[in-house]
């Protein structure tokens, strides 16, 4: 079992005005400690105009801020918009590899494509057409860190002419890929591209364990076609976390906070919103208010022991990270600390005896099927040296040449 933090950059207001410089940098402090107690990975999202739900628009800043703070955890994209009215490919190829080289190989590719309407509509992307344009997108980025020089495109949603994408990553052919997956119909389709699942559901573990088993059934299936050119077969799944030796303290500490995200995101998707006259927070307290009794304690959210028990049950499922969302509403930097030290300290050691024996393992049953599946994948084929065609300097001598000039 492998663990990771999550940061969405959740700000609920009333803001100061260094709320968001606050927040920030108590995200970074929060890596970095995550870093020193041998946390796995740190997750940043990619979202935009999400007022209080999320202010992390631009997560290549902060996780390369990250990196230079950092010495062994993987820091990744979870995920990137990687649709070309977000992001076009070739930025993202450029970003991910640039990543990767200041973080010497630890950068962690996952691409998504947005689930709001503010977010959509503000990029002219049509909700019917965002997955198809996003596998289409993440395929080619993955072509361009790969291919010297890539060859050219024409596309449905985006197009472009031969160039050498740069700089290359460190990690060959590019970095692990994953994909954004909220139900069993995206593991699915997560699986059939022969990437990692990042499970943004909150599910028990008998849900887990028939997510787990759809996954890995299609990953050593014909089904299973690569949109990279490697496969990445890991499904992580994000958890509730706030620890205490009291329980009731741990409660008291991020129940609220882990309520608001399910809330936030459920207003956001579901009613009209009004850019920069948001009121979130108010909302949710209005509506716990309203409620005779409080949600039921979220797993996840309880003693370190609690905790233990809870991660033993998704890794007898059959998943293979956890993500600690740890970051939510109004949980506290002081809090967080608490809970990660506690992580740390008593709970982390649990796991740590067996791993790589089992990924050892693991890896050793799987790679014929990832042979197999890589087999299968159809590969964009290189240029010959004469066939790179030549970019003119100008456009009279491209017209004076025209028919081999792009």
């Amino acid at each position: 079992m492998r663990f990771g933090v999550f940061y969405e950059m959740q700000l609920p207001k009333p803001w100061d005005a260094n709320a968001e410089q606050r927040m920030f940098n108590e995200a970074l402090d929060q890596v970095a400690l995550a870093d020193e107690l041998g946390i796995d990975y740190a997750w940043a999202v990619e979202h935009h105009f999400l007022d209080e739900y999320s202010h992390c628009s631009a997560p290549e800043v902060f996780l390369a801020t990250a990196a230079g703070r950092t010495k062994n955890i993987h820091l990744g994209h979870g995920i990137r918009q990687v649709i070309a009215n977000y992001n076009h490919p070739a930025r993202t190829a450029e970003c991910i590899s640039t990543l990767d080289l200041v973080s010497n190989g630890r950068a962690e590719f996952g691409f998504g494509e947005g689930a709001t309407r503010l977010e959509l509509h503000a990029f002219g992307i049509r909700a019917k057409e965002k997955r198809a344009m996003s596998i289409e997108a993440a395929e080619q980025a993955a072509n361009m860190m790969t291919m010297t020089p890539y060859p050219g495109y024409e596309g449905k949603s985006f197009s472009m002419p031969c160039r050498n994408v740069l700089p290359k990553p460190v990690q060959k052919p590019h970095p692990p890929m994953w994909m954004a997956c909220t139900n069993r119909d995206t593991i699915k389709v997560a699986a059939s591209l022969g990437v990692g699942a990042l499970a943004f559901a909150f599910v028990d573990p008998d849900e887990a364990k028939t997510w787990s088993k759809t996954y890995y059934d299609i990953i050593k299936s014909d089904q299973c076609v690569p949109i990279g050119h490697s496969v990445n077969a890991n499904i992580a799944m994000v958890s509730a976390f706030s620890l205490h030796e009291d329980p009731e303290e741990a409660v008291r500490r991020g129940q609220q906070g882990f309520e608001f995200f399910g809330f936030a995101l459920q207003t956001l998707v579901a009613s009209d919103n009004v850019p920069g006259r948001s009121d979130l927070w108010g909302r949710y307290q209005a509506s716990r208010s309203e409620r005779a009794e409080d949600d039921a304690q979220a797993p996840g959210i309880g003693t370190p022991a609690d905790f233990v028990d809870h991660t033993k049950s998704f890794q007898e499922s059959g998943v293979d990270q956890v993500i600690l969302m740890q970051q939510a509403g109004n949980n506290s930097h002081e809090n967080i600390c608490d809970s990660l030290r506690l992580f740390g300290d008593e709970v982390l050691p649990e796991f740590i005896a067996d791993r790589e024996a089992r990924e050892q393992a693991k890896a050793e049953e799987l790679a014929p099927y990832f042979e197999a599946a890589l087999a299968r994948k159809s590969k964009m084929p290189d240029l010959a040296d004469d066939e790179i065609p030549v970019v003119y300097a100008s456009v009279d001598k491209a017209r004076v040449n025209e028919g081999t000039a792009n």
